[in-house]
C-alpha cells in the first residue's frame, strides 16, 4: 500500500507540465519584511521535525487541484499529540476538525489542505492513515483536521477529483527540508490578487536574548484584496486591485489557510492567541478579509516539554510553558512570517490556464522595480 502510494504521487507530480525557469523568492530580490531574521530555510521546516508533502492534480484541460500535507512531527501523531490553537478571520469556509481543536486545544492527525467540495476524501484519507500507524489498533474516533480554500475558478471543482487515496499519498510524501511553493499540491489552482496564488511558506528565527524559538508558516493563498508588497502598494500601480471597478473579475473574495508551527512550548492558549495574529500578516499584504472569503489559521507547538503523550495522561504531571510576558516576540515573528509566506506564494507561482480561464503570474520584475522606487 505504501509502496502504491509513493508511485500514485510520483506519476501525479510527473503529470505537471516543466515550468520555466523559476523567479527568485523576494528575499533573494532584495525585498525584506519586518525586522526578524528569517530560519536557514525561510520555510515551515525550519521548525524542527516537521514535514510538508504535496500531490499535485495537473490534468487535461480543467483539472487544476491537489493536497497539501503539514505534519506536527515525525512520530505517531495520534498519541503523541501537539497542543493546538485555532483562529477565525472571516468564516466563509469550511475548516474541518476545527471544533476539537478549540475544545481540547490539540492535534492528533496530519493537518491537509485541499479544495473546497473534497474535504471529506482529505478527511477520509488521515483516518486511514491513522487507523494503519503502529500502536492505534484500538483507535475509534480520529478528528481529522483538513482546510480548504476554493479552486473552482481554474479546477473542474464539481468534478471532485482529489481522492483518499491522493491525500494518504501527501501524507506519504511530507519530508523534512525545503518546501516547493507556487502552484503546487492545494495552490494548484488557487487565485490570489487576481493572479496565480498557491502555496507560499516563511520562517523567524528569534535571537537567543529573546529564547532563540523558532516559528514557521505555511499558506493557501486564494483571496484578494489591493496587493501590498513589504509596504508598497503593488495592486494599484500595476491597475489590479479590488473595487477598482464594478466589472472587475478582482473581487476580493476567496479563502486563506495559514499554518503556524513553532518549537516554544506553548498552551494551547497561548497558541489561539498567535493564530490570530497571522491575521495582522493577511492584512500587511493588502486584504480586508472580505464577506465571501474563509480565513482560518491554526497553530501548533513541537516543543516535547509540552506535547500531549500517553505516558502524561497516564501519569498527569505539571507542563511548564512560556508565560504570557514571552509572547510579544513570537507574535511579531508570527505577522511577519505570515506576511512573507503569502508573498513567496505569489512569487513562486506560474500563469496557468484550467477550466476555460487564464490566470496570469504576478509580473514579479515590475514588482521588484517598484519596490527598490520605494526604497531609495
Amino acid at each position: 500500500m505504501h509502496a502504491r502510494a509513493a508511485f500514485l504521487s510520483l506519476l501525479l507530480l510527473m503529470s505537471v507540465p516543466a515550468a520555466s525557469e523559476p523567479n527568485p523568492r523576494p528575499r533573494l530580490a532584495g525585498i525584506t519584511f519586518g525586522i526578524l531574521p528569517a530560519g536557514r530555510l525561510n520555510a515551515i521546516t525550519d521548525v524542527a521535525g516537521v514535514k510538508v508533502g504535496h500531490v499535485t492534480l495537473f490534468e487535461g484541460a480543467s483539472v487544476r487541484t491537489g493536497v497539501t500535507a503539514i505534519l506536527p512531527h515525525g512520530g505517531t501523531l495520534y498519541p503523541d499529540k501537539v497542543p493546538a490553537g485555532f483562529a477565525v478571520g472571516n468564516a466563509y469556509g469550511k475548516f474541518m476538525g476545527s471544533t476539537q481543536v478549540k475544545e481540547l486545544g490539540e492535534i492528533e492527525t496530519p493537518i491537509l489542505l485541499t479544495t473546497t467540495l473534497n474535504v471529506p476524501e482529505a478527511a477520509a484519507g488521515i483516518i486511514e492513515w491513522t487507523l494503519r500507524q503502529p500502536g492505534n489498533e484500538q483507535v475509534r474516533s480520529v478528528n481529522a483536521v483538513v482546510g480548504e480554500t476554493n479552486d473552482g475558478y481554474l479546477n473542474d471543482i464539481r468534478g471532485r477529483h482529489v481522492t483518499a487515496a491522493n491525500a494518504v499519498a501527501a501524507i506519504e510524501a511530507a519530508r523534512e527540508g525545503p518546501v516547493p511553493e507556487g502552484a503546487v499540491g492545494a495552490g494548484t489552482g488557487t487565485v490570489a490578487f487576481d493572479w496565480k496564488g498557491g502555496i507560499g511558506t516563511s520562517s523567524r528565527q528569534l535571537p537567543s536574548s529573546l529564547g532563540g524559538w523558532t516559528l514557521g508558516v505555511l499558506v493557501q493563498t486564494n483571496f484578494g484584496g489591493v496587493l501590498q508588497v513589504a509596504g508598497v502598494p503593488v495592486g494599484q500601480a500595476l491597475g489590479r486591485y479590488m473595487l477598482k471597478d464594478q466589472l472587475s473579475k478582482a473581487s476580493g473574495d476567496g479563502s486563506v489557510i495559514i499554518v503556524l508551527a513553532t518549537d516554544a512550548p506553548l498552551s494551547d492558549r497561548n497558541l489561539e492567541r498567535l493564530a490570530r495574529r497571522a491575521f495582522l500578516g493577511i492584512a500587511r499584504t493588502g486584504s480586508p478579509m472580505t464577506n465571501g472569503s474563509g480565513d482560518y489559521a491554526i497553530a501548533f507547538s513541537t516543543s516535547p516539554d509540552v506535547r500531549r503523550t500517553a505516558e502524561r495522561r497516564a501519569r498527569p504531571a505539571p507542563i511548564v510553558d512560556l508565560p504570557n510576558e514571552a509572547m510579544t516576540p513570537l507574535f511579531e515573528a508570527a505577522v511577519e512570517a505570515t506576511e512573507e509566506a503569502v508573498i513567496n506564494s505569489l512569487f513562486a507561482a506560474t500563469a496557468t490556464d484550467g477550466n476555460g480561464h487564464h490566470i496570469d503570474a504576478l509580473p514579479v520584475d515590475e514588482v521588484v522595480k517598484l519596490y527598490r522606487r520605494a526604497r531609495r
